[in-house]
C-alpha cells in the first residue's frame, strides 16, 4: 500500500518499512518480470500480472476492498494476489508467509521455495490479517503475504530510511519474483 499515517498530533510518520518497502519491492518484481516475459520463448503462455498499489490500507484496506468489488476481470481470472507489506525490517532472516492455506496444494507446491530460500520461513495458513489481501481473501481468491514482522519504530516517527534492511528486502522480493513467474506459468 502507498499510504501512511502522514502526520499524527503535527508529527511526521515517514513510513519507511510500513509503506515504503513493500511498495518498493513492488516496483522491483515488476521491473524483473518485464525481463522475464520480454525472454520467454515464442509462443510461451504465461498469465497476466496485474501489479496494483492500494491507499486507504490504513483506514480499513478501503482501496483494496474497493478493487475486489469492481473487479477488472471475472474473479476466477484472479489466479492468485501476492502482498508485500513491511518487507524491510527483515532480521535474523526471519520471514512470514501468511495464506500458504488459502488455495489447494499451495503448501506443497510452495515447500521447495521455502527449502531453498535462504530464509527462515514461518508459513501460516490464513490469509486474512491486516494488510490489503485480506480483501482477496475475503472473496476466495488465493493470497500470500510477505511480511517480515512487527518492530518498535511501527507506527512512530522512528519508521525511517536508515532502518530498513535494503538486502533483506531484495531477498523477499526475490523470492516473490520466483513465485510469481511460476505461477503466471502454470497455465
Amino acid at each position: 500500500h502507498v499510504d501512511h499515517l502522514g502526520r499524527v498530533d503535527g508529527v511526521i510518520h515517514p513510513g519507511a518499512d510500513d509503506n515504503g518497502s513493500g511498495t518498493s519491492g513492488n516496483l522491483l518484481v515488476a521491473s524483473r518480470l518485464a525481463k522475464a516475459y520480454a525472454n520467454l520463448p515464442e509462443g510461451a503462455q504465461a498469465r497476466s500480472i496485474l501489479f496494483m498499489w492500494f491507499s486507504a490500507e490504513e483506514s480499513g484496506l478501503v482501496g483494496s476492498r474497493f478493487y475486489t468489488k469492481n473487479l477488472i476481470a471475472p474473479v476466477e481470472k484472479h489466479a492468485m494476489m501476492l502482498n508485500m507489506d513491511m518487507i524491510g525490517r527483515l532480521r535474523d532472516g526471519k520471514l512470514e508467509l501468511g495464506g500458504v492455506g488459502t488455495a489447494e496444494g499451495f503448501e506443497e507446491w510452495l515447500k521447495p521455495y521455502i527449502e531453498n530460500s535462504g530464509l527462515t520461513i514461518k508459513a501460516t495458513k490464513s490469509g486474512f490479517g491486516p494488510s490489503d489481501h485480506a480483501s482477496f481473501t475475503g472473496i476466495k481468491i488465493p493470497t500470500l503475504f510477505f511480511f517480515t514482522q512487527l518492530h518498535k519504530e511501527y507506527h512512530t516517527p522512528a519508521d525511517t530510511f536508515d532502518t530498513i534492511n535494503f538486502e533483506g528486502g531484495v531477498q523477499v522480493s526475490d523470492l516473490c519474483y520466483r513465485i510469481a513467474l511460476d505461477a503466471a506459468q502454470r497455465i
